[in-house]
């Protein structure tokens, strides 16, 4: 079974139980140009308690593991969960939307793509980046740094840089932003 495989099934119990997500981490980045092999899917979600209900009620238990309580928990914290494809040993991370200004911008801004002739929502270039700076940020994370950097390598032209400078100035970002535009080789 293929990424492709394993992500077609959870977008298709997502989309099943009406919840609004889109893709983003590693795959969105490398959608985006910046390749990164994973193991794990990363999905931003906007569900309501019922639908989270039915995601989770929609997951055969010999096929998947899923905790309905840590799911419901996210919610009300507005964290994330897991599941695992036990077959596969994919995880499946769903991150639950926050409601802050930015979370709710880069939502808006999700695309409807195709992968493999599977058409998702994945998040904008921009948000990607924005979204790791901010992982980096949290973790010290390097490798969240370079893959800006990759992104600003391949899609630097294409980047909306209004929207990025805002961003990274309202997160609190800009060594972040610095670091991985000297990484990449391009002018802050």
């Amino acid at each position: 079974m293929t990424f492709t495989d394993v992500l077609r099934r959870v977008v298709e119990r997502l989309e099943r139980a009406e919840i609004p997500y889109m893709l983003t981490g590693s795959f969105a980045s490398s959608f985006h140009g910046a390749l990164r092999a994973t193991q794990d899917l990363d999905l931003v979600i906007a569900p309501t308690e019922e639908q989270l209900r039915a995601l989770i009620g929609s997951l055969p238990e010999t096929g998947y593991y899923a905790d309905l309580g840590a799911a419901l928990d996210a919610q009300k914290r507005r964290s994330q969960f897991n599941i695992v494809d036990l077959t596969t040993g994919w995880k499946v991370d769903f991150i639950i939307r926050k409601s802050r200004p930015f979370s709710v911008a880069e939502f808006e801004r999700r695309m409807p793509v195709a992968v493999q002739g599977l058409r998702l929502f994945i998040a904008s270039a921009e948000d990607v980046v924005l979204s790791k700076l901010e992982w980096a940020k949290l973790g010290q994370s390097q490798r969240q740094l370079e893959d800006v950097a990759g992104l600003l390598r391949i899609r630097s032209a294409d980047l909306d840089r209004a929207y990025l400078d805002r961003w990274v100035h309202d997160l609190g970002l800009q060594k972040e932003w610095k670091e991985a535009c000297g990484m990449a080789g391009i002018a802050v």
